[in-house]
């Protein structure tokens, strides 16, 4: 039995399995946790959390989920805004060190 050769991974799970906006997804997953620990924090349902955000309680209910591919980046961060969280978005040129990409720190 020969072992099969695998590439070296990366610090994104998401763009080691192939996905092509993993950038973008792991973006959302982000804002989506915080988003989700701030509900878990305050003891919100969802209708309370859609009241506050201005979503639909399906919208809701999609990102305590981590169903995310029809909800945006805007929209998760005005959810949080609306939540009391200041949401800072950073452009800087792309060092050697980091490759260009987006990069969320929730």
């Amino acid at each position: 039995m020969t072992r099969k050769e695998h590439s070296p991974g990366t610090d994104n799970v998401l763009l080691d399995l192939g996905f092509e906006d993993a950038a973008e997804l792991s973006a959302k997953a982000a804002l989506a946790l915080k988003l989700n620990e701030l509900i878990d924090q305050r003891g919100l349902s969802q209708i309370e959390t859609a009241a506050l955000t201005g979503m639909t309680q399906p919208k809701v209910s999609q990102i305590r989920r981590y169903k995310l591919q029809n909800i945006s980046l805007e929209r998760l961060m005005r959810a949080l805004v609306s939540l009391d969280q200041h949401v800072e978005i950073v452009v800087e040129p792309a060092r050697r060190a980091h490759a260009p990409g987006i990069t969320v720190a929730a």
